[in-house]
């Protein structure tokens, strides 16, 4: 439904966002993750066609944007992280300019209006002033507005950014409706949303796409944990084809735990050759990752690949340093 292909946007020499390529299915709910400045908003301001990109190209479905913005964005509901509300305005007057805005016709608003009210618990505030509401209600209104129109795109930049825990759980619930009929796009930088309302990811770093896999495929990981009853079980275990690597981790009441970066594949022949050796089995798991823990090690193999680069590069002579070492030689 939406192709990436090839997306920049740069800022004279800053590059926001890097060549980047992605493919978001119909029905899909995707988070976007990245810490600040990482290209988050800058993607989401540029599917909305808010943002022309610098280079690559956007297509939703037979449309691409540049050519049939207009058309691609009736089919858009967009929440900014910063929603711009009239704030003299009651809720329900903003719900009905928003409703003109977003050619509902006429005949619908009221209907259109009540539906959105009702999707995010704002009867009790619909008469009263918007400069009067919360902040989390003001981030209510701001959804209101983006789903008015029943798009079958919503884009949602930090959604749950100053509600309560009953409002996010609320905004959860909402968000898993609306993927009964539209593709939902989150960006956020709260992981704990992510996992419990997302089914793929897409994270983020300097502008570039470095991540992108559903939820559950990122959770798995690759290893095992194996408890047995013998503290030398590393030797056979370490030769099965599929262990790439083995360390013993603790042992506890007679049984040692080992991990084994391996994936659940390999855990058939795992627990074969530990019967084969006579052993016994006390557990045999994968080890399940959260979001947390995955975006930590994305980061980490990012940073160590960045440094081991501007160490090699740093040992590069300077050709013009050589040249007047030879001279001074």
């Amino acid at each position: 439904m939406i192709k990436i292909d090839n997306l920049s946007r740069h800022y004279g020499d800053f590059k926001a966002v890097d060549k980047v390529s992605s493919t978001i299915q119909r029905g899909e709910v995707v988070g976007l993750l990245g810490h600040n400045g990482a290209g988050k908003t800058t993607i989401m301001k540029m599917i909305t066609g808010f943002l022309e990109p610098t280079s690559g190209s956007i297509h939703i479905d037979d449309l691409k944007i540049g050519e049939n913005t207009a058309q691609i964005q009736q089919r858009i509901g967009y929440l900014p992280e910063n929603c711009p509300v009239w704030s003299e305005m009651t809720v329900i007057d903003y719900l009905e300019f928003q409703a003109h805005l977003h050619n509902v016709p006429e005949a619908e608003i009221q209907k259109a209006v009540a539906r959105a009210i009702r999707r995010t618990a704002l009867k009790e505030k619909a008469t009263q002033t918007i400069q009067k509401l919360s902040r989390g209600y003001r981030q209510r209104v701001g959804v209101a507005q983006a789903i008015l129109h029943d798009p079958d795109i919503i884009i949602l930049d930090e959604p749950t950014n100053g509600l309560d825990p009953t409002q996010i759980s609320q905004m959860r619930s909402l968000i898993a409706e609306l993927a009964q009929s539209a593709t939902v796009i989150i960006s956020t930088h709260i992981l704990q949303e992510v996992q419990a309302v997302c089914e793929r990811v897409l994270i983020m770093r300097a502008g570039k796409l470095v991540v992108d896999a559903t939820l559950d495929e990122l959770q798995a990981g690759h290893q095992l944990r194996v408890i047995l009853d013998n503290a030398q079980a590393a030797d056979y275990l370490k030769k099965i084809s599929g262990v790439e690597s083995l360390q013993s981790i603790s042992s506890e009441n007679e049984h040692t735990h080992y991990l084994l970066e391996a994936s659940a594949d390999v855990a058939p022949a795992i627990a074969t050759a530990i019967v084969e050796a006579g052993d016994q089995l006390y557990g045999l798991q994968s080890e399940v990752r959260n979001l947390e823990s995955v975006f930590a090690e994305v980061n980490a193999n990012l940073d160590a690949e960045l440094a081991q680069l501007t160490t090699s590069t740093s040992t590069i002579p300077d050709k013009k340093q050589s040249q007047t070492q030879q001279e001074v030689a």
